[in-house]
């Protein structure tokens, strides 16, 4: 995308740091369009399908996965993109890429895989999509990974939310700050997580409606809907809120985030990242708003004990999975087993180990594991 279709502190093609290895670039597509296109042809992307978010695949087919969790993501970050003169294509690539490296089980299987490789620093999903998309994905001749652009690989790497904390990296972080597209997706991931979590737990029956009328935030919009549609009926009126709410947060993150870019002026992109502070934000308001929403999702939903005991059975899995396969490893398939150099350095093992896990699906690692410890699943 050109400079001149650009507000003057956005990430433009012609000042990009390139990919590592050159390449002609394509005729029709800009670079960070082509980072997209790769991002979604890539394996890993297609296995985000089957890798849920709070509710495990078995639990039912209606409930977000990481793949509709990703869309939604780049949904809502694409609208705040736009309404700031920002680098759309390259805010959707960081978008559908930033869970690229995510485990199945959600949250639960990130912890246990960070518990499980503590000698090797843990394990976290930034570094882990970044290694996908450097390594992991073998699709072309001349090079590992997706060859991805220097910008896409930043808002990968330095991907932060509240909940997702950012990994340092030596290249890309050398900055107090990353980009504006960004910071975009980082919030976007946020918005997306508490509303679809509302959605999906009014769904599930773990969330009552009744209850979340005691909350400021869902009430007051709740008022509205009501107002200008008094015959709605339950089900419809679940969607109207949700999406009003949204629309609420991304519009409040458009006018503070136009506010602070007016009071600090920044040149360039680069300038951008220089100051401590994250630009792209929510307003006090909306942000004490929000903070009994999160309260009530994280007592009557994530600590609900039908989610703790998927939680907890997903980290009895991949625990169960990674100790089998750390003590014999040429139980893994072929592919992983001419990575070891060395099968009794257990240190290096544990990183394969968490490779070949971390890029499982649910069904997956449910498989994996039935064949591995149930007498009469076939191997």
């Amino acid at each position: 995308m050109d400079r001149n279709n650009l507000a003057k502190y956005a990430v433009a093609e012609i000042d990009s740091k390139g990919r590592v290895f050159k390449e002609i670039e394509h005729a029709y597509r800009n670079i960070y369009e082509r980072d997209r296109d790769r991002i979604i042809h890539c394996a890993a992307f297609r296995r985000l399908e089957y890798k849920t978010q709070v509710f495990v695949i078995i639990e039912g087919d209606y409930y977000r996965t990481r793949l509709t969790h990703t869309l939604e993501v780049c949904q809502i970050a694409r609208t705040i993109a736009y309404a700031l003169g920002l680098n759309e294509p390259l805010v959707e690539a960081i978008a559908l890429a930033h869970d690229l490296g995510h485990t199945p089980f959600g949250h639960a299987g990130e912890e246990a895989l960070n518990e499980l490789n503590k000698e090797n620093g843990g394990f976290n999903h930034n570094r882990q999509s970044l290694k996908v998309v450097e390594e992991m994905e073998q699709r072309y001749p001349d090079f590992k990974g997706l060859n991805l652009t220097w910008e896409t690989r930043e808002g990968i790497i330095r991907h932060a939310s509240i909940y997702d904390r950012q990994e340092k990296h030596k290249e890309f972080c050398k900055t107090a700050n990353a980009s504006l597209e960004t910071q975009v997706v980082d919030i976007a991931d946020e918005i997306a997580y508490d509303n679809h979590d509302l959605d999906d737990g009014l769904a599930s029956g773990l969330l009552k409606k009744r209850n979340l009328e005691k909350i400021e935030f869902w009430a007051e919009v709740s008022k509205k809907v009501k107002s200008n549609y008094p015959d709605i009926n339950n089900e419809i009126l679940k969607y109207q809120i949700i999406k009003e709410m949204i629309n609420a947060q991304v519009t409040d993150i458009i006018d503070t985030s136009k506010a602070r870019i007016g009071e600090l002026n920044p040149a360039s992109a680069d300038e951008v990242r220089k100051y401590k502070h994250k630009i792209i934000s929510f307003s006090e308001r909306m942000q004490k708003k929000r903070i009994p929403l999160r309260a009530f999702l994280k007592k009557n939903l994530y600590e609900h004990y039908r989610v703790v005991r998927m939680s907890t059975k997903a980290k009895r899995f991949i625990t169960k999975l990674f100790n089998e396969y750390l003590q014999n490893p040429k139980q893994l398939p072929v592919e992983y087993q001419n990575r070891i150099n060395d099968f009794n350095d257990k240190r290096k093992l544990k990183i394969i180990l968490c490779d070949y896990i971390a890029s499982m699906t649910d069904r997956y690692a449910i498989d994996e594991h039935k064949k591995l410890f149930d007498p009469d699943e076939k191997v």
